[in-house]
């Protein structure tokens, strides 16, 4: 870890700023969804027999530096790597009101679809943050097709969505919760221009201040939910990691600013055979930089761990 990083803050903020990973040329694939929308799939292909999919993180995409690395470095070790885009994360706005969700599995399954329609013997799962639990809920349910999976990698992701939704709405970590608010906002009130149906009324009037109030006002109603406790719970990994058969490394820094306890689910994992936990001191969210080196540790070690699953 540089020692600028100093603690999880500047670990999390830094990377995200700073880091740049050059040399990733994706092919661009745009897929139709049963809904008669769209989704954005970037390949980064070198004619391996195995693949990687790569999940970004909350109003995220593939051209994040996150998704890069892994890109990159497992296509240096004999894997071709498609990075997808949830709905409106690729550059351009979707055609419905909804957006997508940590419990998203439906258009995980149609990613995962397209990955094995093109012939990949082993397909490998590496989902940062968000994109770590929809990779986890998506394990966890039994209308996934997972013959060819051979496992996954979460990092820095929320095993449970409430005490992290907790975390994030105090004062002391508003720098990021206003970070993905105003992102969101700004795609709502977008799209509001040209959607009759999606009322962007209380954003421009500041009625919602919070992640959490655009979670109860339009995550939640755009996607089946109840309210946002309903999304949280609902969406949680937590109601599925007895459900995965699949080895699951989950990687979550102990000085993670979006995290609490329940994302360490150290006493499960004693009676589990398949899934793994590992807790860095260092990493913050979505960082784990190492000095002098281009990749970051959650990027070695998730190549690491899925080689180790692998037979090719």
């Amino acid at each position: 870890m540089p020692f600028w990083h100093f603690n999880g803050h500047l670990q999390t903020i830094l990377p995200s700023i700073q880091r740049k990973i050059d040399g990733v040329e994706y092919k661009r694939e745009r897929i139709s969804t049963p809904d008669n929308d769209f989704l954005d799939l970037d390949w980064s292909c070198r004619n391996n027999k195995r693949l990687v999919i790569v999940s970004h993180g909350l109003e995220g995409g593939a051209d994040r530096h996150y998704c890069k690395g892994i890109v990159k470095l497992f296509n240096n070790n004999n894997w071709d790597a498609l990075a997808w885009n949830c709905r409106s994360c690729s550059g351009e706005l979707n055609k419905l009101p909804r957006f997508y969700h940590h419990g998203d599995v439906d258009d995980f399954k149609l990613v995962i679809d397209k990955a094995i329609d093109k012939g990949y013997k082993e397909i490998a799962l590496v989902g940062f943050s968000m994109g770590g639990a929809i990779s986890m809920n998506a394990l966890g349910t039994d209308r996934f097709p997972m013959e060819n999976i051979i496992g996954a990698v979460a990092v820095s992701t929320p095993i449970d969505l409430i005490s992290s939704s907790d975390e994030l709405e105090k004062k002391s970590k508003s720098f990021y919760n206003q970070k993905f608010f105003k992102k969101l906002k700004k795609k709502v009130i977008a799209k509001s221009q040209y959607m009759t149906d999606l009322d962007a009324t209380p954003l421009l009037n500041d009625e919602i201040k919070s992640l959490r109030g655009f979670d109860e006002y339009y995550t939640a109603p755009l996607h089946g939910f109840n309210n946002a406790h309903d999304f949280y719970y609902n969406a949680s990994v937590e109601r599925r990691l007895d459900k995965i058969k699949k080895p699951v490394l989950i990687l979550n820094a102990k000085n993670d600013p979006f995290l609490t306890g329940k994302s360490y689910p150290i006493d499960y994992v004693k009676t589990c055979d398949n899934i793994y936990l590992e807790v860095p001191k260092n990493g913050g969210h979505v960082g784990f930089c190492i000095v002098n080196s281009q990749f970051t540790y959650a990027e070695v070690r998730s190549l690491e761990f899925l080689n180790s699953q692998s037979s090719l």
